[in-house]
């Protein structure tokens, strides 16, 4: 974007902390919500938890308000195969910002059939990206500086993590004796990254995109990144790109994500590695090599898209070599041997500022970064954020920082971020037999040499054939997964999204399945064989392990976000139809009204603390879409501990399961999607939900794709088609953000 005028720069800074308190105390009204738990949560948010409320009586964190909720207010929707999005009575949804959409004036409507941007790939820097994900809604007030009340205008944040080849090229992809075609693999990298949109609710309760907002921005693989943080300037650093180690180009594959305290995003770098082509290990030393086979890359691999072989002939930048990190130079700074290392991490981007450079936070940890979520927040006490690394057999991460919380930061941006996020300390979860756990601190790993395992194959304990020297405190940035082996972190069933329940500080995070399990522990029980014939293609013969995933959850013993000690419980055992009378499966007697598979997504309503689960599943799609669940959440030790008998040598285990509540059904998506990312306007009226990759499975455009969601309609308008309407044959499905609103406008799950 161009740079700013001094009078845009102006409506862009930052209001006084000042400002923001007057906000909240203007009216009577909102000083009413701030007696609640919920304005406790708000003033805890802002540093000032334990003040007195407008009455002068004292608030206190975790104390239950009147807007508590003891079942959600809706009848569970119908499990649906259908290619369109199903939502419960007394509800309605939008189609708000597709794949391609156009972000700036000037920029014609997405055409949907492959030839938009051929000839010129940086027009994506204009349009939305695909693979809609994790997302959040920044409230934007008058003054244009963030409102944590305001849901009338707002800042909207979508990741993209990837994309759905077949449909973004006329033809699908074009590959020509092994070599992509350079046109469409740049469009490639434009189309992955972060979106940042400014978004407006009309007087119809429909919120719409503004096109030529000048917070509009795209994030993608070709913007300039700062490293920051311990590893800035590391010799793992450095490339041809930046020869001090200190910049990088691009993000990819980001996942989830979490929000700052101080009004920024976190878009999380998640499955980066398949990107990057090594044609071997030439000239690695041991430590490198380690590092490669623990992150899931081989001494002879291909990129995922192939862009790596693209004919760089009049290009400029060397957008296709750079993801080879095969060494082909004298030095480092020669090629892009360390391409790979400055990926891996948590991107903290300022919506409010369209030039500021995102910054990669290396403090953080350097894995598969599925989402970071913030901890309560408490003026004098650490920021704390829970992550999870989403592969097979990994771990749960806790960062939290030195410095402790300063409310004058709360309008920061960046500098609040070097401040928080740049020096702290990182944690791996050890879950213990007894229901307690321990945060395992990785810098205590002593300096030696280890055999360095393999994990990231789906296998437990293979070696690399290799061994790894921990050296120094980098090491825990740099190689996170490495250094959480040698501290001895339990290796968990894909952690994939976490939330933090605004009533009680509670952590949860969904472990979605691992059909690599043989053995089973507490806080992974189940491995079990799941008959799944139904000639779809996908684990038609059957899958072992745990097939359908569950959430677990932890208490910090004391409420103390910082503590080294927690005890925890599994919130939820997800399960298939066939599977509800088989007690070491369905452990939660989970219903015909809410059996669900996969759990993946998770939201907490910081308006009505109703918890979101969303699911990414390939066991029980033979029975139903995928879907959005809502469920009124206890605490953790309020179930009991059962014993679980996993058949074909998976043994005998003792858990604790928790009490399930209600739990029902709200949204079931259109055919082959993956239900994802989630954020709501701060009123609660609004519930902004991912539908990502429909008709996924689609392999020819010889024919009509698997999915035509969301469907284009004569009027050219989007949503489900009306009783006895079908699409068009051939016309390509889009990734999606829709919005969830209830058709009295009132608040969403109640």
């Amino acid at each position: 974007m161009s740079s700013l005028s001094k009078k845009e720069m102006e409506i862009l800074s930052s209001p006084t902390f000042q400002q923001i308190i007057n906000r909240q105390l203007e009216n009577p009204s909102r000083r009413n919500v701030l007696k609640g738990s919920m304005g406790v949560a708000a003033l805890g948010f802002l540093g000032l938890a334990g003040c007195g409320d407008g009455d002068g009586a004292a608030a206190s964190p975790g104390t239950g308000g009147s807007a508590q909720l003891s079942a959600v207010g809706f009848s569970s929707t119908p499990l649906s195969l259908a290619d369109s999005v199903q939502v419960a009575d007394g509800y309605r949804f939008q189609v708000l910002y597709k794949l391609g959409d156009p972000i700036a004036s000037g920029v014609s409507a997405y055409a949907n059939d492959g030839t938009d941007a051929a000839n010129n790939p940086e027009e994506f820097q204009f349009r939305s990206g695909d693979h809609h994900d994790g997302m959040y809604f920044f409230g934007l007030g008058a003054d244009n500086a963030w409102n944590p009340e305001e849901s009338t205008r707002g800042l909207l944040v979508i990741n993209h993590e990837a994309i759905t080849e077949i449909f973004l090229h006329e033809n699908g992809a074009t590959t020509v004796a092994g070599v992509r075609d350079a046109n469409e693999s740049l469009k490639e990298m434009y189309i992955h990254g972060v979106s940042v949109v400014e978004v407006r609710r009309g007087s119809d309760g429909q919120y719409s995109v503004v096109q030529n907002s000048v917070f509009n921005r795209r994030i993608h693989t070709f913007t300039d990144m700062e490293i920051s943080g311990p590893l800035r300037g590391d010799a793992a650093m450095i490339t041809k790109y930046s020869s001090a180690g200190t910049r990088t180009r691009g993000t990819i594959n980001n996942c989830a994500s979490g929000y700052t305290p101080w009004g920024t995003y976190l878009a999380c770098e998640e499955n980066w590695e398949g990107y990057f082509a090594n044609a071997n290990d030439t000239g690695r030393s041991d430590n490198e090599i380690a590092s490669l086979r623990r992150y899931g890359i081989s001494s002879s691999q291909t990129s995922r898209e192939g862009w790596a072989t693209a004919d760089e002939t009049g290009q400029v930048g060397e957008p296709f070599s750079r993801w080879n990190i095969t060494i082909t130079g004298a030095t480092a700074a020669d090629d892009y041997r360390n391409a790979i290392f400055t990926y891996g991490y948590n991107v903290e981007i300022d919506p409010f500022r369209p030039n500021s450079t995102p910054k990669k936070r290396t403090a953080m940890g350097r894995f598969a970064h599925e989402g970071a979520w913030v901890g309560p927040v408490e003026a004098g006490k650490p920021i704390v954020y829970y992550m999870g690394c989403d592969s097979r057999f990994e771990y749960i991460y806790k960062y939290v920082s030195t410095a402790n919380w300063d409310a004058a930061d709360a309008t920061g941006g960046l500098q609040a971020g070097d401040k928080y996020l740049d020096n702290g300390k990182l944690y791996v979860a050890k879950f213990d037999a007894d229901f307690t756990g321990d945060w395992l601190e990785l810098a205590a790993v002593a300096a030696g040499t280890v055999q360095a395992p393999v994990r990231g194959s789906g296998t437990l304990s293979a070696s690399a054939g290799t061994t790894y020297t921990v050296s120094g405190s980098t090491d825990q940035y740099l190689n996170t997964r490495i250094i959480a082996d040698i501290a001895g972190g339990t290796p968990m069933d894909r952690p994939e999204w976490g939330g933090v329940n605004p009533r009680n500080g509670e952590v949860y995070m969904t472990l979605t399945n691992n059909t690599s399990r043989t053995t089973a522990d507490p806080a992974n029980p189940r491995t079990y064989f799941d008959d799944d014939t139904n000639n779809d293609g996908i684990g038609d013969s059957g899958r072992f392990g745990n097939v359908n995933g569950h959430v677990i959850r932890w208490k910090e013993d004391g409420s103390n976000p910082a503590a080294i000690g927690f005890a925890w419980d599994i919130y939820l055992f997800a399960a298939e139809s066939d599977d509800l009378t088989n007690p070491n499966v369905n452990i939660s007697g989970l219903t015909a009204e809410n059996v669900l598979s996969s759990p993946d997504g998770l939201w907490f309503s910081e308006k009505t603390g109703v918890l979101y689960i969303q699911t990414d599943d390939g066991a029980f799609t033979d029975t139903t879409n995928c879907m959005l669940v809502a469920a009124v959440p206890g605490e953790v030790g309020d179930g009991s501990t059962v014993t679980v008998t996993n058949p074909n040598g998976g043994g005998t285990v003792s858990t604790r399961v928790g009490t399930l509540g209600t739990l029902r059904r709200l949204v079931v998506g259109p055919k082959e999607c993956e239900i994802t990312g989630l954020t709501e306007s701060p009123d609660g009226k609004a519930l902004f939900i991912n539908i990502q990759h429909p008709g996924e499975r689609t392999s020819s455009l010889t024919v009509a794709p698997s999915s035509a969601w969301p469907y284009t309609l004569a009027d050219g308008s989007f949503g489900n088609p009306p009783a006895g309407t079908s699409p068009a044959v051939g016309n390509r499905p889009r990734s999606a953000t829709i919005v969830l609103t209830r058709t009295d406008g009132g608040l969403i799950g109640q």
